[in-house]
């Protein structure tokens, strides 16, 4: 009888230390699970395309978000790198580190395609040189009034090309680069390590522009010009010559099928939390570039039609600089060009749900206690 007992008595013991043990493995296993993630991106804010990408990834319960490495593109480097600190103080995440990037092309610059613009034509759209958010375009170093307050937060003391390779050998072929601006961060990276490439898991990226269908005066009479690609042709180059153990692009064809609508912001407003509230004060009636790229790597059954094509740029100096090229297998020149798998065609209804669900979530490992946008 006794002995009875206390084998009870050491199945109960072993049963509660099972369960402890269960208890505290879990949110390791959960982390483990958790997909790891760079988000490169050119910030700028607040709103828009970019902060809006940068949420929903962050929002993810599935996502590891290692750091944000911010460059120039939309807006210049040191202005979104305030945008950026200033919208993880609202959402509570301050723990993601903000890293700063490259502030200019490795060639091309604004005092270039001035000049380029006297022989081929004025460029609709050129980021930081000649578009500014609610204020007047300015310098690289200048950082104007922000709407949603200024961060008291600060950047990394690291550059994001070290940062980047710093990452990827510490989790070889588990990271996830992810790459909304231009591409001179991943070209910085590529050359302080001729492996990095080659470490990460792989490569998700907005841009490009192939054939798309559109009547936008960006890009119904240049339709292979795109922002991200353009900005830094030479890095552009380096990053579409690279071995990416996978590459997926979203380009401007899929982009363009989007769009911000009143519709949608209506749908975040309701959400009570710090991450909706932003998004539907600062919110832009726009095409969802980045966050179709975004959605997609966490869903790709959102896109309904693949390509696979090999890419890269043109080089040379004249009117096409910058410009897309693209080909089918087996038409490509042979010159190190990589296959790509490009996105065609989407579920626009599946994307929107799954967007608007993905900005009005609470955001996971928040602060207790966030600051509202001012």
């Amino acid at each position: 009888m006794l002995t009875r007992k206390i084998r009870r008595s050491i199945v109960s013991r072993n049963y509660l230390l099972l369960l402890l043990l269960a208890a505290f493995l879990s949110p390791l296993a959960s982390a483990q699970a958790r997909r790891k993630v760079i988000i490169d991106q050119d910030a700028a804010g607040p709103g828009g395309t970019d902060m809006q990408a940068i949420l929903a990834l962050i929002n993810s319960p599935d996502t590891d978000v290692l750091g944000i490495t911010v460059l120039t593109g939309d807006a210049w480097r040191d202005e979104e790198v305030q945008h950026t600190l200033r919208l993880l103080e609202i959402i509570g995440r301050t723990d993601i580190p903000v890293v700063p990037g490259a502030a200019f092309p490795l060639v091309n610059s604004k005092e270039y395609i001035a000049k380029w613009e006297t022989l081929y034509g004025k460029v609709v759209y050129q980021g930081a040189w000649n578009f500014a958010k609610g204020h007047a375009v300015h310098g690289p170093y200048e950082i104007p009034p922000m709407p949603e307050g200024a961060p008291t937060t600060k950047a990394s003391t690291e550059d994001a090309a070290h940062f980047m390779v710093r990452m990827v050998s510490k989790y070889p072929h588990e990271v996830t680069v992810y790459a909304a601006g231009p591409m001179t961060d991943l070209a910085l990276a590529i050359a302080l390590d001729p492996h990095f490439a080659e470490l990460t898991k792989e490569l998700i990226v907005m841009g490009g522009s192939i054939n798309p269908q559109t009547d936008d005066h960006e890009f119904a009479l240049s339709p292979r010009r795109e922002f991200n690609f353009w900005m830094d042709p030479e890095a552009t180059r380096a990053v579409l010559h690279a071995h990416w153990p996978r590459f997926v692009l979203t380009t401007v064809d899929i982009s363009v099928k989007t769009r911000m609508e009143k519709n949608l912001i209506a749908q975040v407003a309701k959400s009570p939390t710090p991450a909706a509230q932003y998004v539907a004060k600062y919110a832009e009636a726009n095409y969802l570039w980045d966050e179709l790229a975004a959605v997609a790597w966490l869903d790709p059954s959102i896109i309904t039609k693949w390509q696979k094509l090999y890419l890269d740029v043109e080089l040379d100096h004249g009117a096409s600089y910058g410009d897309t090229l693209a080909w089918a297998p087996g038409q490509q020149p042979g010159m190190g060009e990589q296959l790509i798998e490009v996105q065609q065609d989407l579920d626009k209804e599946k994307f929107y749900k799954e967007y608007v669900d993905l900005l009005t979530r609470p955001t996971p490992n928040a602060y207790t206690e966030k600051p509202n946008p001012k």
